[in-house]
């Protein structure tokens, strides 16, 4: 396949363009300088607020940012921000908090206090959801535990929609994710990683949790020789072949310092699949 990484694109984009015209900061974090709240830990990187402008000069309309990233949380830089990424023409999908335990023995009710903190900044943000981690600490009620506080923190919420992830010990399977979200009958949702789960079951696993997710995080796995495209393939069509509508926010995780190229050539992948339409299941092939 070409990869055409000719950032000039136009401004009229297909609903199926618009779907993959879209980004995890993350994927931009030495872009950014590696920037960790307040501390720089790389090279002088991208100013957040300059990061909308440089995302739409890529062909970029959509965007999740982590809650590291903010330099500040008060209210006249959460203005600011929104601002740019309005002037910009870059919509906010989700401030992502990638901290706190909600399942902590000890400490979860701590934990969930810190996270229902950045409730408020994501709704100054302008942001449609904020992400936060079900729980890091697994024990004999996790599930249950993590159920419970993402169904708080979803009451405490208003109009901004709590979203979870399969990520991390306390989400290792399909059974996890199911046992977290389907007590909350829809008041909590899903944010789908492509690139969290490996094995022989994770394609059926995340295809068994699609009926929850609303956003995703298109992650594709990189070696030696570059990107694994037949499993970034295979994770794609298991999710659209289980009914996935919603935006695609790429993640490039790669030793290659050019993180925009290396977005180029996820994008690349996603339209095509896109264009394509769902796999059949016999289609999604097998881990290597």
């Amino acid at each position: 396949m070409t990869v055409d990484t000719d950032d000039n694109r136009p401004d009229e984009l297909t609903d199926d363009a618009l779907r993959a015209a879209a980004v995890h900061a993350w994927s931009l974090d030495r872009v950014l300088g590696r920037f960790r709240a307040g501390v720089t830990t790389g090279a002088s990187g991208l100013p957040l607020l300059e990061l909308p402008a440089a995302l739409r000069e890529h062909g970029y309309r959509t965007v999740q940012l982590c809650h590291f990233h903010l330099p500040h949380r008060d209210a006249a830089y959460l203005g600011e921000l929104r601002a740019a990424l309005a002037e910009s023409g870059v919509a906010l999908d989700a401030l992502l908090v990638d901290d706190g335990d909600l399942t902590h023995p000890v400490d979860g009710g701590r934990e969930e206090a810190w996270v229902s903190s950045f409730l408020g900044d994501a709704e100054q943000l302008g942001a449609q959801r904020i992400r936060v981690v079900a729980g890091k600490t697994r024990t004999d009620t996790a599930q249950r535990d993590s159920s419970a506080a993402l169904g708080r923190l979803a009451a405490r919420a208003g109009d901004l929609r709590v979203v979870t992830e399969n990520w991390g010990d306390v989400t290792r399977d399909a059974a996890d994710v199911r046992a977290i979200l389907d007590p909350l009958d829809g008041a909590v949702g899903l944010l789908v990683d492509l690139g969290n789960w490996r094995g022989p079951g994770k394609y059926a696993d995340l295809a068994a949790v699609t009926p929850h997710a609303e956003t995703c995080h298109a992650k594709a796995h990189w070696g030696a020789d570059g990107i694994d495209e037949e499993d970034y393939r295979a994770s794609l069509g298991a999710v659209l072949g289980a009914g996935y509508t919603g935006p695609f926010a790429l993640v490039y995780d790669a030793e290659d310092d050019d993180e925009w190229a290396g977005l180029a050539v996820e994008r690349a992948v996603v339209e095509d699949v896109l264009a394509e339409g769902p796999a059949r299941p016999a289609d999604r092939g097998t881990v290597r």
